[in-house]
């Protein structure tokens, strides 16, 4: 969509200018790129007093947000991005990918706002630029987004990034490092499968054919990129080998097998590992109050790297809470069998959505290998939480080397038909029968 905008300066409208002279120009941008530059400019005029829009209208983030320094651990990763832009060695297209929790996304917008720092203090940005004032709220007009979507409802309109970009930006700042199952959840949508789609990439391109507005580098992020449809990765194989000057993509995923070849092929491979167990101490200490001691370390061992996790067993998430007692609904109507009592988990276990079912799956897998592991007794090697390991001191004796490696087959195969659409009822119905024959074995 091109909207064009017709502004005429008479002498009453500008005094300085001759009664003659009229001044005409007009602006052929993409509704997206003229709402981000709507908003900079409204985001510019929030930091003068009496001016611009009124305070608390728009999203008013604290400026140490999307900074190196904020994020936790990853520290050679960090080191090595900085280096590269300080030596201006940037390739045109990056792929950050790694684990949920670890930091990706906020990476990126680390290392993009630092690109275009206009007064970069020693290995970070100065936080007092126009650019970094900007991007501390996510509004820089050569900053875009791309990001899975999906319909709320049945209608024929066909939806874009665009008409989400406030939502994203309010979810982006409130956690940084936020997963595809809470943004679902902010979109609403959380029974649907989110995409990225042929539009998207037609606004992609349509986008980066104009000029940088003010930036020294225009920054396309597209985060999980695993999501785009075939036909979109086609279209975008072009543009991610010969992008325009002074531009960068930074795709962002968790999964790069959902990733073409040709779209991997063109793209600087950045993997982003767990974050260390330091680092999460410190995490604990510094953010919530949570020293050395028992209790830090079982969150920490718990966490395994991901700080989505590390914040779930600080704030307590009762998402968490639900899926254990349901994985314990599971385990004994298996064990016994139960078929009624199998039916009637299902039919509890079935409206709940397709994210919410992969996250059961996902914490089930981990707890079967928590089982496992407190069988053969692994020393440190520790998955569960206190109220998981009271629980856990009856039952791991079931899960052993007989059987652990089919069920975990199982459960990351019943998340697969899952993501495919596969019908709910019918996959858990099957996932049980086979749990009941694996735990005789």
């Amino acid at each position: 969509m091109l909207i064009a905008c017709k502004y005429v300066l008479s002498s009453k409208s500008a005094p300085g200018l001759c009664k003659s002279k009229k001044l005409f120009f007009i602006l052929t941008l993409p509704a997206g790129v003229l709402i981000n530059i709507f908003i900079s400019l409204s985001g510019m005029l929030t930091d003068w007093p009496g001016k611009g829009f009124a305070a608390g209208s728009f999203i008013n983030p604290n400026d140490n947000r999307m900074l190196f320094q904020e994020i936790i651990g990853q520290e050679e990763i960090k080191r090595k991005l900085i280096q590269v832009v300080r030596e201006q060695r940037v390739g045109h297209a990056l792929l950050f990918a790694g684990p949920e929790g670890t930091g990706k996304l906020a990476l990126a917008l680390a290392c993009a706002r630092f690109m275009n720092c206009e007064d970069p203090r020693g290995n970070d940005s100065c936080r007092e630029c126009s650019s970094c004032r900007k991007y501390a709220k996510l509004v820089h007009p050569d900053l875009h987004f791309v990001f899975p979507v999906a319909k709320k409802d049945n209608s024929s309109k066909e939806t874009v990034c665009d008409d989400f970009l406030t939502l994203w930006r309010e979810s982006l700042l409130a956690n940084p490092y936020m997963s595809l199952f809470q943004w679902y959840e902010h979109l609403g949508v959380e029974n649907r499968q989110g995409i990225i789609k042929e539009s998207e990439s037609r606004q992609i391109i349509r986008k980066l054919s104009f000029r940088n507005f003010e930036a020294a580098f225009k920054v396309m992020v597209i985060w999980m990129a695993e999501k785009m449809n075939i036909v979109a990765a086609n279209k975008l194989m072009k543009i991610l080998e010969e992008p325009p000057p002074h531009t960068v993509f930074m795709l962002v995923a968790e999964d790069t097998a959902g990733i073409l070849p040709t779209i991997l092929s063109r793209t600087q491979l950045i993997r982003i590992p767990k974050i260390d167990s330091a680092a999460m101490h410190r995490a604990l200490k510094d953010i919530y109050g949570i020293g050395d001691g028992k209790r830090a370390e079982g969150i920490v061992r718990m966490a395994d790297g991901n700080y989505l996790r590390l914040l779930e067993a600080v704030t307590g998430n009762d998402e968490a809470g639900y899926n254990f007692q349901m994985f314990v609904r599971l385990m004994r109507v298996c064990y016994m069998p139960d078929i009624p009592g199998i039916s009637l988990w299902i039919e509890e276990m079935a409206p709940r959505g397709r994210e919410r079912q992969k996250q059961f799956l996902d914490q089930a897998l981990r707890l079967v290998r928590g089982n496992f592991i407190m069988n053969v007794e692994a020393g440190n090697i520790d998955l569960l939480s206190d109220d998981e390991k009271d629980w856990s001191a009856k039952f791991s004796k079931f899960v052993h080397q007989g059987n652990v490696f089919r069920l975990c087959d199982e459960l990351g195969r019943a998340s697969l038909h899952i993501e495919y659409n596969g019908y709910a009822r019918l996959v858990f119905f099957d996932l049980a029968l086979k749990i009941a024959r694996l735990l005789k074995t």
